[in-house]
């Protein structure tokens, strides 16, 4: 035991230097988000990553869905892919669990030893940083610490004296919606592992291949139960013994030359949470910021980890894919990525990508481009290979016309159009309704139509700008009035958004309070809510309302009704409410910018500021909602830097409120450097604008802009002014 408490003081050494330095990393809490519903990973991993290894926990159930949540500590295993952040729980594939003695191979019911191979684990000891991971396995007494390359989960596991140590790799337990359908496990030499774990849930064909190799030659190893795999080991006490586990969606040759490429030899751990921290590091740094609150910097350096989790690699080191038709294809020229949660990202995820991250945009963008020629539309929300169709509208559709409109290097703007074309005139998932009726009546699409309609209006928006950057002006002109589509839906006598029949009626009985969870009109929200999804068209909506007078009283009464929702099955992703603003889903994010776009940008600095200082805590309950794939953490780290894409592909971000007084962006251009003068909690209002050392005199600034490099400088006041 001295050996293992010996690890416990270094590593909480370790720890506590990093906390003290001056690199970004040791300001990256990837806890916070673990509580409430953030459903946030909690792991090791580098950036855009294919593995993120680290703990999977009994439960499957909602706030479970990233195998990890601050309130339980039970453990069936290490498991080589995660989600972060999602609404709906999948992956946790290839599981690995450290055990002594006789086990019963099972998941466990957190209750009884006898009831499965699940440990408690001792949060108290536990260790989360980028790049590392490490806690005390209790119920064996083994400590366990992992860090990962893209392809490759590198364990360490230190056991007591035994000689019946083992490590259990669990094909049979995914989480959440996934099972396992299929799996196969063969032995090469006396040290390697070799299979392939299918399974089907939230992804219905998810087909992942590994190859397990350990430090220590195994006394044996037996399959039990069919989908387990149990290496046995004789230990002395505190005997180290390393695993590496690479993955591939292609191929077991796949996993094995991923490993090659990637972790050949038997490094010291250190060196590669080393070099793991060093990627973070390095990420990091293309935002740089001061400010004198520490509990600001930690939020912000961990929303923007979250923010570069994901989308994540699926390719092997070739450049092999395995594609949305099943098959696989060869090296298309670029990486290839999965996890597009689109519906969530495209607000402000992606646009953060496009801003710090344009080196990687043309294997994210043409990787969507791919599925399109494979699947025959652009994606909606994918993973591993597989189109889940979850949540409402064209959602890809939008980033692919923003990286058009940007003009993204290495995307073929005329291949991006065709494909944004074909997918806003596809008729499926009720898009056909829109073209028939204008609209989509609530007796044609029993639910959601109002929330497809809404999010269809915003891509169709997107696609016009999508064509008049390609020159297809009939193109524009065509998709620009469809986007108005969303104007059959208001009710100029009550001033909201509601259900539409397809003979010109109201649904009745009406209650902008009410939400009946994925069964009314709406998606995971309210009439309040949608009323305002409209981005892409603020004149269409002043015009609804009558005057810009009468929507600016609307968009107040927004934040001051009462918070109550009702319903019976109300939707729980209806959540961070101020009024019935829901700051924890992704249908409000812009919604306090329609402030800036109707001429009133103080009410704006109002309410962003409000958001920014009690909707993000320093702390485990640190988000008010899923943090969706990064958009949850996009949302503040683009808001604390006063900017916010508001309109879908405009490649203009409008103005709201800088909490940080500094910032430095690395970007195209060299350097872009944001400068808030005179800020504090009373000086949140913009009284004047300066870019490149010239006054400024518009509420927003364009990509291009930004990208070229240079300062954009605020003078900040306590008076509310219109400087433009």
């Amino acid at each position: 035991m001295k050996l293992r408490n010996l690890l416990f003081a270094l590593v909480a050494a370790m720890f506590a230097a990093c906390s003290t330095s001056t690199h970004l990393t040791s300001f990256v809490d990837p806890k916070i988000g673990t509580g409430d519903h953030g459903h946030v990973f909690v792991g090791a991993n580098v950036p855009f990553g294919m593995v993120q290894v680290g703990p999977t926990s009994i439960p499957q159930s909602w706030d479970w869905c990233s195998g990890y949540h601050a309130s339980d500590s039970t453990l069936i295993g290490f498991s080589h892919t995660h989600l972060s952040g999602t609404g709906i729980g999948d992956l946790f594939d290839v599981t690995v669990m450290p055990v002594i003695g006789d086990v019963t191979y099972a998941r466990g019911d957190g209750k009884d030893e006898q009831s499965g191979m699940w440990s408690f684990a001792d949060r108290s000891k536990e260790v989360a940083r980028p790049g590392y991971y490490s806690v005390p396995v209790c119920r064996y007494g083994v400590v366990a610490e992992m860090t990962a390359t893209s392809r490759v989960g590198y364990h360490r596991y230190t056991f007591p004296a035994s000689n019946q140590a083992a490590m259990v790799i669990d094909l049979q337990n995914g989480g959440c919606w996934d099972s396992v359908v299929e799996s196969k496990m063969e032995v090469e030499g006396d040290n390697r592992i070799v299979g392939y774990r299918y399974s089907s849930g939230w992804a219905r064909n998810q087909k992942v291949y590994f190859v397990a190799e350990f430090s220590k030659p195994f006394a044996s190893f037996e399959i039990n139960n069919k989908h387990y795999g149990r290496a046995s080991f004789a230990t002395e006490e505190d005997e180290q013994i390393m695993l590496k586990v690479a993955i591939s969606p292609v191929s077991i040759d796949g996993a094995r030359a991923n490993m090659a490429a990637e972790l050949p030899e038997w490094p010291t751990l250190e060196s590669v949470a080393k070099k793991a921290e060093q990627a973070w590091e390095s990420e990091l740094a293309k935002a740089k910021i001061k400010t004198d609150d520490n509990s600001v910097k930690r939020i912000f350096y961990t929303a923007l980890y979250h923010t570069i989790i994901v989308p994540s690699e699926f390719c092997d080191v070739d450049g092999s894919y395995r594609g949305a038709d099943g098959e696989v294809h060869p090296n298309p020229g670029h990486k290839s990525y999965t996890t597009y949660s689109l519906w969530d990202t495209y607000r402000a995820a992606m646009p953060l990508l496009s801003i710090l991250h344009p080196e990687k945009m043309d294997g994210i963008i043409n990787t969507m481009l791919n599925i399109y020629d494979e699947q025959g539309r652009l994606p909606v929300w994918h993973l591993w290979g597989n189109e889940t169709d979850c949540m409402v509208g064209n959602p890809g559709l939008i980033s692919v016309a923003d990286a058009i409109v940007k003009g993204e290097k290495g995307v073929d703007i005329n291949r991006a159009y065709e494909a944004v074309r074909a997918t806003a005139m596809n008729e499926g998932r009720g898009n056909g309704y829109r073209m028939e009726y204008g609209y989509i009546p609530y007796d044609k699409m029993t639910t959601q139509s109002v929330a497809y309609d809404m999010e269809y209006a915003i891509a169709d928006a997107a696609a016009a700008a999508a064509a008049r950057a390609v020159g297809k002006s009939d193109d524009a002109k065509y998709f620009e009035e469809r986007s108005h589509s969303y104007r059959n839906y208001f009710d100029k006598s009550i001033g909201f958004i509601r259900p539409l029949s397809s003979d010109g009626k109201w649904r009745e009985p009406f209650d902008p309070f009410h939400s009946n969870h994925n069964a009314d009109d709406y998606c995971e929200g309210n009439a309040w809510q949608y009323t305002w999804l409209v981005p892409h068209d603020i004149e269409g909506l002043i015009e609804c309302f009558g005057s810009k007078e009468a929507m600016i009283f609307k968009l107040d009464s927004l934040f001051s009704v009462s918070s109550e929702v009702t319903g019976e099955k109300k939707s729980a992703d209806i959540s961070g409410l101020i009024g019935q603003y829901a700051h924890g889903n992704e249908p409000s994010h812009h919604t306090l910018y329609l402030y800036a776009l109707a001429g009133e940008p103080w009410k704006c600095a109002d309410k962003v500021r409000e958001v920014l200082s009690t909707l993000y805590y320093d702390g485990e309950a640190g988000l008010s909602g899923n943090e969706d794939a990064g958009q949850m953490s996009a949302w503040y780290v683009m808001s604390a830097l006063g900017l916010y894409e508001v309109e879908p592909a405009s490649a203009r971000y409008w103005f709201g409120s800088p909490i940080i007084s500094e910032a430095t962006l690395k970007v195209t251009g060299g350097e872009f450097e944001i400068v808030a003068e005179n800020n504090s909690q009373e000086n949140k209002y913009i009284q004047r604008v300066w870019l490149n050392g010239k006054e400024y005199r518009k509420p927003w600034i364009s990509h291009a802009d930004l990208m070229a490099g240079g300062q954009l400088r605020f003078e900040m006041g306590a008076e509310p002014t219109l400087w433009y």
